[in-house]
């Protein structure tokens, strides 16, 4: 492949994408299953899929933001990141006169 940076920003968007189908996924099955999602072996694998993200983003954010909150913050910014990696991926294509999309 001549363009290895993006096939890079393609992977990471994919991550980005795995990740926040997780998290949505992790929030449907917590409405769904209420205060016994923690018995639930579904919601045990999202947990295991989704912490890293929930750890990194408790990092980056202040502490007055709730620990519950924190997947639903960490949701959005995926999604941002997510936007964010597609227009650069449009920029890089219109640089490298690349039809990508």
């Amino acid at each position: 492949m001549n363009h290895p940076e993006l096939l890079m920003i393609g992977v990471l968007r994919a991550l980005v994408e795995v990740a926040g189908v997780f998290l949505l996924g992790r929030g449907l099955l917590a409405l769904l299953a209420g205060s016994r999602r923690h018995d639930n072996t579904i919601y045990k694998l999202f947990l295991i899929v989704t912490n890293p993200v929930v750890k990194i983003v408790r990092k980056i954010t202040p502490r007055f933001i709730i620990d519950r909150h924190l997947p639903v913050v960490a949701f959005f910014l995926l999604f941002w990141l997510w936007l964010a990696l597609a227009y650069w991926k449009k920029l890089y294509c219109d640089q490298h006169l690349l039809q990508c999309f």
